[in-house]
């Protein structure tokens, strides 16, 4: 029974309701209604906050990618030009080179600090301990290196890195309790697999090349993840970081070259008075600090794995540019096969980090 003393609004808004049809209709009608379209203010801030996520995702995933591409082109003519440096005018000292580097980063960040350009905390009692053991991982990373580039081609050298990222999958996991996806850890033994087959018939075979750069992926692999660990910590700052690394082995490194004679070697070497060997070298000491720069961008935006197997584009490059630069690349057909099976497997990795994530981020939007 309706009580006729409440007043109903009718929907066509013409006031008072003649029958008891008309009030039973307009009932049925208001329940009808879609209850979000009752608010439309609230629908309107869900449609922005899902823009909003869509955009934020979108740009994490092309810093992700911008970060990737800065290292790899920065990684890709580091080679070239430490290999022209190393091989090329024979250069007598790896280690020299390395210290070269390593005082470029520190000139570069402390001029940095002095004109307000970027900020990383001061020297403290405790700053090694919040540092360690990552300036050893990085000191060992760059001196192997560049000796491995030095006793080998460049394919080859490329390729036995390859290692680096099992050591990179096992460290994530026993350090940073990552686990990676069965497409990723399949695309990552299809890269070891490459090296393998290309180090079987490496006709410039050479056991102290072999041994620099496995101690090399060593080190890079730990490198990578405790990097990514100081960084999550967030109490250096990534400046902070690079500074202080360079810093610390600045001295061992120069021992090392006092006591091994580099140093002699150096002062003798008869190529400083070339203008095209000095602006490679120097070249060389500035990239070094960009490696720096951008191995811990990559790392930053996307994981210590990413980082040490973005190298598909660069190492692409590096393995057939390497054919040629250096003169020291011996052609088989098992070894190149082995190189091409192992690019692949690199293709594979970066499609899966890259294209898929970006779909999933799109798609769960």
């Amino acid at each position: 029974m309706v009580d006729s003393n409440i007043k109903y609004q009718p929907l066509d808004g013409s006031g008072d309701h003649k029958n008891k049809n008309n009030f039973t209709s307009t009932t049925l009608d208001m329940g009808s209604l879609n209850p979000a379209n009752l608010n439309p203010a609230d629908h309107s801030l869900d449609r922005r906050t899902s823009s909003t996520r869509i955009s934020l995702d979108n740009n994490q995933v092309l810093l992700k990618f911008l970060s990737a591409l800065f290292y790899s082109l920065v990684s890709f003519w580091i080679m070239v030009i430490n290999k022209i440096v190393l091989t090329n005018y024979k250069f007598p000292s790896p280690n020299f080179l390395g210290l070269g580097q390593m005082m470029a980063t520190i000139v570069v960040l402390f001029l940095g600090k002095g004109f307000d350009v970027i900020t990383f905390p001061p020297m403290t009692r405790d700053l090694p301990r919040k540092i360690f053991p990552l300036p050893i991982f990085y000191f060992g990373n760059m001196v192997f290196g560049l000796t491995g580039t030095q006793k080998l081609s460049l394919p080859m050298f490329t390729v036995l890195r390859r290692f680096g990222i099992l050591m990179t999958l096992i460290l994530e996991y026993l350090v940073l309790s990552v686990t990676q996806s069965k497409t990723i850890v399949l695309s990552v033994l299809g890269m070891i697999a490459g090296a393998i087959v290309a180090a079987i018939d490496d006709l410039a075979f050479d056991v102290s090349g072999y041994f620099y750069v496995n101690a090399n992926n060593l080190c890079s692999a730990a490198n990578g993840v405790y990097l990514k660990k100081k960084l999550e910590g967030r109490k250096l700052g990534q400046y902070g970081l690079l500074y202080y690394n360079s810093l610390f082995m600045l001295f061992p490194l120069l021992l090392i070259c006092y006591y091994s004679g580099d140093i002699d070697k150096v002062s003798g070497f008869t190529a400083w008075s070339d203008p095209w060997f000095l602006f490679s070298f120097l070249s060389s000491c500035l990239m070094g600090f960009l490696l720096m720069f951008s191995t811990l961008l990559c790392t930053k935006y996307n994981s210590a794995l990413t980082t040490t197997v973005i190298g598909c584009l660069k190492n692409i490059l590096v393995t057939y540019v390497g054919m040629y630069v250096g003169g020291d690349y011996v052609f088989s057909l098992t070894n190149f096969i082995g190189v091409n099976l192992s690019m692949v497997a690199s293709l594979v990795y970066s499609y899966v980090t890259f294209v898929k994530s970006s779909n999933k981020s799109v798609t769960k939007s």
